[in-house]
């Protein structure tokens, strides 16, 4: 009968997948959204295979601390300059491709203009790498940096919960969106040092009373990592929660 329950849920979400590629469909020609003239649907986040030939994953040699991909021959771990004095709220991150000029442009439609149909694409990053990475570890929940509140009435959506949320059933993990908060309000830290990246969001993150996280290994999850700045200061909110680890995993990694 167990058997039998679980062939009816697969064929279940087989049908509802079905159908929403076809709502998908109709509403949104089945054409590549960033070159315009490759046949791509839901499926492939309409983005069609030349320009998927655009993605750079990250491979190795790469900084065994925050990351970052370095070009060259290291056959060793290594952690690179910009790690020295840090000190992450995080054991370590990594991420699935690099933060290249298509990989940005999806992301910031995804994110800043509703381009939902980017996510099949998004999310598939994210599980090719990571899913390999974390399969040996015994990690107990996976938590998505969470918006500030003004932001979210902005946005309407938390990116990194919707991605968060497409690993933690790759993973079969559960996913708390509500482990901790954002209580500071800050402005894009793209125009800001690194040292000032880090002061801005400082104090950004708090534990949420009753969120209780104690002796969890914690898998935080974000769509881009550039100084490591606000996934460190989530990390630290994660960990007076209670979190004895947490990785970062993104899906994209700026320089």
């Amino acid at each position: 009968m167990p058997a039998q329950i679980a062939e009816q849920n697969s064929a279940g979400r087989a049908f509802l997948e079905t159908a929403l590629d076809a709502a998908l469909n109709f509403f949104y020609p089945p054409v590549c959204q960033l070159c315009g003239e490759e046949r791509a649907g839901a499926r492939e986040g309409y983005v069609g295979g030349q320009c998927w030939t655009g993605v750079r994953f990250v491979t190795a040699p790469f900084c065994d601390r925050c990351g970052l991909p370095y070009d060259g021959d290291i056959l060793h771990p290594f952690r690179c300059a910009n790690c020295e004095g840090e000190d992450f709220g995080f054991r370590f991150a990594r991420s699935a491709v690099k933060a290249n000029a298509m990989m940005l442009d999806v992301i910031h439609r995804y994110k800043y203009s509703h381009a939902l149909w980017f996510e099949p694409f998004l999310a598939d990053l994210l599980a090719r790498q990571a899913q390999p990475a974390l399969a040996g570890g015994a990690w107990d929940v996976i938590v998505p940096v969470p918006l500030h509140p003004l932001k979210m009435r902005q946005r309407q959506f938390n990116q990194a919960e919707r991605l968060a949320r497409c690993l933690g059933r790759l993973l079969r993990l559960p996913v708390n969106a509500r482990a901790v908060q954002r209580v500071q309000f800050t402005e894009t830290q793209t125009r800001l040092s690194r040292p000032e990246r880090a002061a801005n969001v400082s104090e950004a993150f708090a534990p949420r009373t009753g969120r209780d996280l104690h002796g969890q290994r914690v898998i935080l999850v974000d769509d881009v990592m550039t100084t490591g700045a606000t996934t460190s200061a989530c990390a630290r909110a994660l960990r007076r929660a209670g979190a004895v680890d947490v990785c970062v995993w993104t899906v994209a990694r700026g320089t």
